[in-house]
Formats: C-alpha cells, structure tokens, sequence
C-alpha cells in the first residue's frame, strides 16, 4: 500500500536512485524538498539540469569539467614527466587532498570487469595510450583500487605501457595510519609486507 500521494511516491523513487540513499533517507530528502520554498526548490532543480549539461570530459585527461580542458592539465607548473592514472573523477580529488602528488592525471571512468561487461574498450585506456604516443612522459602511475577490478586494470594497462620504455609504478596499499593490525586480513597484511620501506 503506499501512504503517499502520487509526487511524493515519485521524488522519494527518484531519491532511492542515488548511491547510499535507502527508502528512509530517502523519505527524509522529498519531505525536506517538499518543505522547502518554491525557489529553493527551484533553485535545486536548476543546479541539477545545468550540472547535468554543462559538465563534459576534459578533452586531455578526460576528467569531469565544465571547460573544454581542466584547470590541472592547463596548470604548467605541474610535472609533465608523470601521469597518475585513476578510476574515476573523485579519485582526482583525493589525490589532490594529498598535497603530495604534483603531476599529471588521466581518468579511466571505470575498471576493467568481466563479470559486469566492461572490458579494456569500455574505458578510455586507448586515450591513454594516446596520449602516451610521442609525450614526454616517463612514469604512470596505476592508483586504482585495490581490489580485483583495479588490480585486473592496472595489469593490463602495465603489459600496454612496458613496451613503450615507460616506468609503471603501482600505488602502495595495506595497514591504514591508525589502523590496528589484529582486525587487518591476510591479504592486507601481506600487500603492507611486500610493500615495506626502509627507514
């Protein structure tokens, strides 16, 4: 049985599309929307729909932007020799939050998943390669995620890159800062052995 009139069964549906939103988080944003006043609402909507159309892939990175290239690939006091390669557009921006990493960034929109139907064609790995040809760059650097997805992507795009004389490196993964090694599994644990420094 639904309890609601017909627009707000609609918004709480449309709600329970987005990621992390359940039924109940989702009944609480259309009664905050509903309660909302007609040019906040409008307001809101209006910053969907232009997000929506204004955003496009950086024409170098293939990053999210709003201009034809994003502000880090136009930023020439960034190291040209070094392209960190991620999964997607919020990857960017942890990166960045680092303040440690100073280069370059090429977005893949994605990972390479059999089991899902994406393969090395459905993400943009051959405008890596692209960009690649004739660069100057020396290392890329595979920060996908740890898991058999990323892991599966960052091999392939290794065996890719080898051939062109480029170093590939690998994002170092295991025991997060603050993390407690009892409640670590075996595989985190041995990725932080094989991935120990001197000191």
């Amino acid at each position: 049985m639904n309890y609601y009139s017909a627009p707000i069964a609609r918004l709480i549906d449309e709600f329970t599309k987005l990621p992390g939103i359940g039924r109940k988080t989702a009944q609480r944003l259309a009664f905050h929307v509903i309660s909302t006043s007609n040019e906040e609402a409008q307001m809101l909507a209006e910053a969907i729909i232009e997000a929506k159309k204004s955003i496009k892939y950086c024409n170098v990175c293939t990053n999210i932007t709003d201009k034809e290239t994003c502000n880090i690939c136009i930023d020439k006091k960034r190291d040209s020799s070094i392209i960190c390669v991620v999964e997607g557009p919020k990857d960017v921006v942890a990166m960045e939050k680092t303040k440690e990493y100073h280069g370059y960034y090429h977005v893949l929109h994605g990972a390479i998943s059999p089991l899902e139907g994406i393969g090395p064609e459905e993400i943009k790995i051959k405008e890596l390669l692209a960009r690649l040809t004739n660069s100057e760059v020396k290392e890329v650097v595979l920060a996908t995620n740890p898991n058999i997805e990323g892991e599966a992507t960052a091999m392939y795009i290794a065996k890719l890159l080898k051939p062109m004389g480029i170093k590939v490196s690998r994002i170092a993964y295991g025991i997060p800062v603050g993390g407690d090694l009892e409640y670590a599994d075996e595989v985190t644990l041995s990725k932080a052995l094989e991935g120990r420094r001197e000191l």
